[in-house]
């Protein structure tokens, strides 16, 4: 057994290495020839080059990598399926469940490693691939850092802080403006619980004014809805994408303990189990992956040549369902950790049935 459990882990792995090897190198092509043009605009080094894409190799493996390790779990037990070794195991008394622990067991060791990466590799690629393509290709700073579910960034005239619970939309909350004067003392101070730019104008609501009146005196004013110009605008809020990216699995935890809002604390949970799930994806799609395949070929006869467009048709479907619940979750309309584990009990379920069933 030790011997069988050898040969098919060998096949596994082997076909693991070519399918993201495929992948990595079909996937750096494209973003070679979309992106190669800006950085000869810009006059960037071959080394600098070579330096954004291979950093980006972490990010693609980890996108891959649910696809990935169905894949090549499909395609060794296709193989062996095509080349009668199945039969003839099963034939010998070997129940299928047996023959599929190599090919589990390593997929869950070639999670955990994922997972690794994610906390000790991925967070300082993605800070590289950033700083290149921000910074060196398309001449934006970020003005500010994000900490503890603010937002701090430093303006022409003032420094700015906020909370912003969707990036795509301009509405930012707790947000404040202080103005210091040449002597480092504060001159004003505009605070207010909802900040909305809507048409080229910063419109406050529920908040107050504060300037300097001489020693250390103030004079407030209190204002339901006004109107205010500032200098910057969210366009100048420049944040990086992937930002989250750059935190490790550690980092991410620490951000949900220094929420303020539900909203914060929603999105911050979800932020850090969808990084896990994401990783965590690859184990349920290949438990129905593999008696899919065996069910395929015994309706159809075609083995792999319809088996896996038929698993990354499973997979496309549950990443869909997966992203969607997500965005749900960020959204404080259901539990992160429902949104992260949902899709994954009910693929592992019923893989795990009907991979049982196989050996009825």
């Amino acid at each position: 057994m030790i011997l069988l459990y050898r040969y098919i882990l060998a096949h596994f792995l082997r076909n693991l290495g070519m399918i993201m090897a495929s992948f990595i190198t079909l996937y750096l092509l494209i973003d070679f020839f979309e992106k190669i043009d800006n950085f000869l605009e810009k006059g960037k080094s071959f080394s600098l080059i070579a330096t954004f894409f291979f950093a980006n190799i972490p990010f693609i493996i980890d996108l891959m990598s649910p696809v990935c390790i169905l894949l090549a779990g499909v395609v060794t037990l296709g193989v062996l399926n095509h080349s009668n070794e199945l039969i003839a195991l099963k034939a010998c008394g070997i129940p299928l469940k047996k023959i599929t622990v190599p090919i589990i067991g390593a997929a869950l060791a070639c999670t955990l490693l994922f997972l690794a990466m994610d906390q000790y590799v991925l967070p300082k690629t993605i800070a590289v691939t950033n700083q290149i393509w921000n910074k060196e290709i398309k001449g934006k700073v970020p003005l500010g850092i994000y900490r503890n579910g603010r937002y701090y960034y430093r303006g022409q005239e003032g420094f700015y802080s906020f909370s912003r619970p969707d990036p795509q939309k301009n509405l930012f909350k707790n947000f404040s403006y202080t103005v210091w004067d040449k002597e480092h003392a504060a001159n004003t101070l505009i605070a207010a619980e909802i900040a909305v730019w809507n048409k080229g104008v910063w419109t406050l609501r529920n908040g107050q004014i504060q300037k300097a009146a001489g020693g250390d005196r103030f004079a407030t004013q209190v204002f339901t809805n006004r109107r205010i110009n500032f200098p910057e605008t969210p366009d100048d809020f420049f944040v990086p994408a992937y930002r989250s990216m750059e935190l490790s699995l550690v980092q991410l935890y620490k951000e949900t303990q220094h929420t303020r809002s539900e909203e914060e604390r929603s999105k911050a949970w979800a932020d850090f189990y969808g990084r896990i799930s994401y990783t965590l994806l690859g184990l349920p799609l290949l438990l129905l992956g593999l008696p899919l395949l065996l069910l395929v070929y015994r309706k159809w006869g075609r083995d792999l040549s319809l088996a896996i467009p038929v698993s990354c048709g499973m997979a496309f479907l549950c990443w869909g369902v997966y992203t969607t619940l997500q965005s749900l979750a960020k959204a404080s309309y259901i539990p992160p950790l429902a949104a992260a584990i949902s899709v994954h009990l009910l693929v592992g379920c019923v893989g795990f049935f009907l991979l049982l069933r196989e050996d009825v």
